[in-house]
């Protein structure tokens, strides 16, 4: 399902700014942002996926490799590099994205889930684009439809929490 974007979309670098817990599912959050801080993107991800992530950014030292570190390591080994990330695609609530390897001088593009692509590129240093589309897309994304129903307000005002989040609201997993 993921597919490329239009050339005509326009690609959007973010960086994460931290995790969060959703209040009403109790699942993790990774919450991307561009420089400008105009366009704020959270992506809802598995539990797994948020350690990894968190393993990151917090710059925790394991005794054994996690499997993106495995395979920063296979790609550092084999002369593989991590370009980029792009979350490029967004259908029936799930975001879909892609990871650009390249090898003697060929580019090679694989479909991701987004919480492996920002892991990657996090341990890369790689960038993360967004597609301008997907994130306007999920601005009309039915946010934990199923708490949030009965409730007309409670849906806009949990959209414009995460909006306007900072990095000190993050806790420890800020950047």
């Amino acid at each position: 399902m993921s597919e490329k974007p239009l050339e005509k979309d326009v690609l959007i670098e973010m960086r994460v700014t931290g995790l969060t817990i959703d209040p009403f599912t109790s699942m993790p959050i990774v919450i991307l942002k561009d420089a400008a801080d105009k366009y704020a993107l959270p992506i809802w991800i598995g539990l797994i996926e948020a350690s990894a992530i968190a393993t990151e950014l917090e710059k925790i030292e394991l005794s054994r490799p996690m499997t993106h570190d495995l395979m920063k390591n296979i790609f550092d080994q084999t002369g593989i590099a991590f370009s980029k990330a792009i979350i490029n695609s967004l259908a029936d609530n799930t975001f879909y994205a892609q990871i650009f390897l390249k090898q003697n001088g060929k580019e090679l593009v694989l479909d991701s889930r987004p919480s492996d692509a920002i892991a990657m590129a996090l341990r890369t240093k790689a960038p993360i684009f967004v597609a301008k589309g997907v994130i306007e897309k999920s601005r009309k994304i039915d946010l934990s439809k199923e708490q949030l129903e009965g409730e007309p307000g409670k849906q806009k005002k949990w959209a414009d929490i995460l909006e306007n989040l900072s990095p000190e609201d993050f806790g420890k997993y800020k950047m």
